[in-house]
């Protein structure tokens, strides 16, 4: 295939527009400054002001987005966003709304009670770190992980040993009850004494990345974040997990997020009030060299929307509503009965509370905690523990493994056993995992009716839970994504996809859902990784499941949150990250961008370039080739997870025989060097799938061999979550940097992912926050385009924040949390961007002047207890 790498950065020649007849010249001096820049992008000698962008001119948004930056750099031209060149596709229209806009130093956005400004502070760089601490911290935090894994070992050997010398089976359960029990409690109360010892109370200041202050911001962190009392998200007994740290919580407060809030103290959430999955509320953020804790105040009655973010120093009062898939920045405050939707945040006229009350009262919601309790003490922990022992007493070739002694390392029978032990227990799991998957669920469905209020914490709430937990595991999607072969599996779980357009890619490998048998995508849609189908809607006492149904011919980008009530319908396109619209006509024909969205065209010229290779007979052909690669890919990526599978069950085995002569030293090494062959495993897979080269940018189809390969370099290399372990650690920077990724020196990540490892640069102090992610990808219907992105010195990239394809950072830059820079976007030096999609944005957002919410108030007004001893 002919290279075609320099394409993603611009209009190729032969597609330039041409010009010749009549040209309408430009008639203002922003008209020629707009048109001569345009020229340029475009490689054309002169366009029309009344052509329009996309249709006659064939550009795109990474044309445009050029062209954006083109005008920042003259300092006789205006400051031009991607919203704004929607909104205005000609040169004409976008030079008339340009010079009546107002100047930028007085324009403020407008609500409902007209302009009004509110400060939003930026960020102040702390004292820089020099290399020392930085070290002196990853020593500290390696000790800090021997010390966990040694005294993890030293409770497991003991209980295996104490459990191993029961007599019978009823001896067995019981030991394994008695000790998982004490076991599990004490794992759940070490976090909140942890917390209390190291840090005390929260509250707002600034701590210095990398100082000793640092260390024990991370060890609470990171404690708090694996506390089994996570998993009971969306359970009375997560709120109580949170009270006991600190949070001033109300009462009928019911939180589905998984992402634990850190600086509890400075949470404070109002009777009734419901927070979606996937939200960010942790109470701190990192900028500029340090970790800024403040506080998040939601009022009484609050709903807070899937896919959110709530940065710190925000107030939501009583009675409001925050739209999925939008955020609060620093410094917003939505005034008592507002709904605000956006990124950041804006006043809206939609009702985002879906479901009416149920009765559900104190009673119910302590029975199903104590089910919860139980389960896991009884049957959970049980299970796991004994189950364990009995299986490697019984089986022979298992038994072989644990005999004690050294003599047995040095047989090839230890290692065959080894190697038959790895092979049934990876594949039997595979196959007996999938039969369960598709099975189970189908039977728990049957208890929870569609469009049918039903009250929090029974039976029926037990069930939906379970179906999504047991219908969204990664494994099965990561197998069968991004081929044929997942359009079956998902038709397996339980979703409607009746007359499959068969393209080869109809979905990523990274999608969940609430009810697949409630889920239906339409003939022809096609799926990038990320889309979250909601169809669950909550109160503080109900809930109710509905039918979510995406329609034909359509194609969702990454990391879309798609609502029961969304009012999207054919032929249209959603774009990365965009808010789906809930209100309105149904949306048919277009394409969807940003939050708030707003309609954009459904596709241009250049990506109808490989039309010719979507239908007849070479689209069969090379569908057909597709999926044979694909096969094999599928192939290579279980090999290479019974591989890891096989060398961590090697090293336990080990572990196990030498126990006997070497002590507990030997478990917890052991524990050491399973993270440690997990990094390995990581880079060995990484080269491997790269051919030791790094990657390219490309510009292709998806049914040509290098999207493939792209393909197969996502599924067969094994980083996802396990490179999460080492947030926060300088660690982390040194396996980018194995991984292929241009990393400079003392960079703080917090929680970034990059697809394409060896497409990034990361330059010198650049912060990363939670959630983020350096995506050097887009695909958009069937065509595939990648490029590098590069992050100057010092540059901060906001919690959920979503940095596309070839896109340059200069240095100094901040990207505000929840924010979308779009492909081909150049920030200037110093420059602050926010927004969905990003643009430069004033040092003030949109406050409402009537009804002021004031936090201090609001924390009286929750009705909750205060944790004892708390000061008010």
């Amino acid at each position: 295939m002919v290279d075609k790498s320099a394409e993603v950065r611009g209009c190729d020649q032969d597609e330039a527009p041409t010009t010749g007849g009549d040209r309408a010249g430009p008639g203002t001096g922003t008209e020629r400054i707009l048109a001569e820049t345009l020229a340029g992008v475009v490689h054309a000698d002169q366009v029309r002001v009344d052509s329009h962008f996309f249709d006659d001119l064939g550009a795109d948004s990474l044309v445009m987005a050029h062209f954006c930056a083109r005008l920042r750099k003259r300092p006789d031209a205006p400051s031009v966003s991607m919203r704004e060149i929607y909104r205005h596709p000609t040169v004409r229209s976008l030079a008339a709304a340009l010079d009546d806009a107002p100047p930028a130093a007085t324009a403020a956005p407008e609500t409902a009670t007209g302009p009004v400004r509110a400060a939003v502070p930026r960020p102040v760089a702390g004292a820089p770190t020099g290399t020392p601490h930085y070290v002196l911290c990853a020593v500290l935090q390696l000790a800090f992980f021997m010390a966990y894994s040694f005294g993890a070992a030293l409770v497991l050997t003991k209980g295996v040993d104490w459990i191993g010398g029961a007599s019978g089976l009823v001896d067995t359960y019981l030991r394994a009850i008695a000790f998982g029990g004490v076991t599990f409690a004490a794992v759940c109360v070490l976090p909140v004494v942890a917390k209390w010892v190291l840090v005390g109370r929260w509250r707002p200041r600034q701590i210095r990345i990398w100082s000793m202050d640092y260390v024990r911001f991370w060890c609470v962190k990171t404690l708090i974040r694996s506390d089994p009392l996570v998993f009971f998200h969306g359970s009375p007994l997560y709120t109580l997990y949170l009270r006991a740290l600190g949070a001033r919580i109300g009462r009928r407060v019911t939180v589905l997020s998984r992402r634990v809030p850190v600086c509890t103290d400075l949470l404070t959430i109002g009777d009734d009030t419901v927070i979606r999955k996937d939200v960010f509320f942790s109470g701190y953020r990192a900028e500029s060299g340090v970790i800024r804790t403040g506080p998040v105040t939601l009022g009484k009655d609050v709903l807070v929307g899937e896919v959110t973010v709530i940065d710190i120093d925000t107030v939501m009062g009583d009675g409001t509503q925050l739209g999925h898939a939008s955020s609060l920045h620093a410094g917003q405050r939505v005034p008592d009965g507002e709904h605000w939707h956006g990124s950041p945040a804006q006043p809206a006229d939609v009702d985002y509370r879906a479901v009416g009350p149920a009765r559900c009262g104190a009673a119910r919601r302590a029975g199903y905690s104590l089910s919860q309790l139980l389960g896991a003490v009884l049957v959970y922990v049980p299970l796991a523990v004994a189950g364990s022992v009995l299986l490697f007493a019984a089986v022979p070739q298992f038994a072989s493994l644990l005999e004690p002694g050294p003599t047995a390392l040095t047989t090839w029978g230890f290692y065959a056993d080894a190697l038959v032990t790895s092979i049934a227990l990876f594949f039997g799991a595979v196959v007996l995992g999938l039969l369960f998957t598709v099975t189970v669920p189908r039977v728990l469905n049957l208890a929870v009716r569609p469009d049918t209020v039903y009250p929090l914490f029974g039976f029926r709430y037990g069930m939906h839970r379970t179906i999504g937990f047991l219908t969204n595991r990664r494994f099965f999607k990561t197998l069968f994504g991004d081929s044929s072969a997942i359009v079956h599996y998902l038709g397996g779980l339980g979703y409607r996809l009746s007359h499959v357009e068969q393209t080869g890619s109809n979905f990523g490998t990274i999608m969940k859902q609430d009810n697949p048998f409630l889920s239906s995508v339409g003939r022809g849609t096609m799926v990038a990784d990320g889309l979250s189908i909601v169809n669950a809607d909550f109160s503080s006492s109900s809930f109710c499941v509905s039918r979510v149904t995406i329609g034909p011919h359509n194609f969702v980008g990454n990391y879309v949150a798609y609502p029961s009530q969304g009012r999207t319908g054919d032929d249209c396109l959603l774009a990365t990250k965009v808010m789906v619209p809930v209100d309105g006509q149904v949306r048919q024909g277009v394409g969807l961008l940003g939050s708030p969205s707003f309609e954009i065209p459904r596709s241009v010229l250049r990506d109808s370039k490989f039309d010719h290779l979507k239908d007849g007979e070479t689209f069969r052909r090379r569908l057909a080739a597709k999926n044979r690669h694909n096969v094999f890919t599928m192939a290579l990526h279980l090999l290479a997870r019974w591989v890891f599978f096989f060398w961590v069950a090697l090293v336990v085995s080990i572990a196990a025989d030498l126990y006997s002569t070497l002590g507990l030293s030997v478990i917890a090494l052991a524990n050491v060097l399973t993270l440690a062959f997990t990094v390995v495993d990581m880079v060995l897979s990484e080269r491997i799938a790269t051919g030791f080269r790094g990657l390219r940018p490309l510009y292709c189809s998806i049914y040509e061999r290098p999207f493939w390969r792209h393909e197969r370099y996502w599924k067969v290399t094994s980083v996802s979550e396990a490179i999460m372990v080492f947030n926060g650690t300088p660690f982390k920077s040194v396996i980018w940097r194995w991984l292929g990724v241009r990393v400079g020196r003392r960079v703080f990540d917090d929680g970034c992912y990059f697809p394409e490892r060896s497409l990034v640069a990361i330059g010198d102090e650049c912060v990363l926050n939670e959630g983020s992610r350096i995506q050097c990808h887009s695909q958009e219907d069937g065509t595939f385009k990648s490029d590098h992105s590069a992050l100057g010195a010092g540059c901060t990239v906001g919690v959920g924040a979503l940095v596309h394809y070839g896109v340059t950072m200069g240095d100094g830059t901040v990207l505000a949390p929840d924010s979308f820079l779009m492909k081909g976007e150049e920030m200037p030096q110093g420059a602050h961007w926010a927004g969905n999609p990003a643009r430069e944005m004033p040092d003030e957002l949109p406050v409402p002047p009537a009804h002021r919410v004031d936090a201090a108030a609001a924390r009286t007004r929750t009705g909750g207890a205060a944790a004892p001893g708390r000061a008010p």
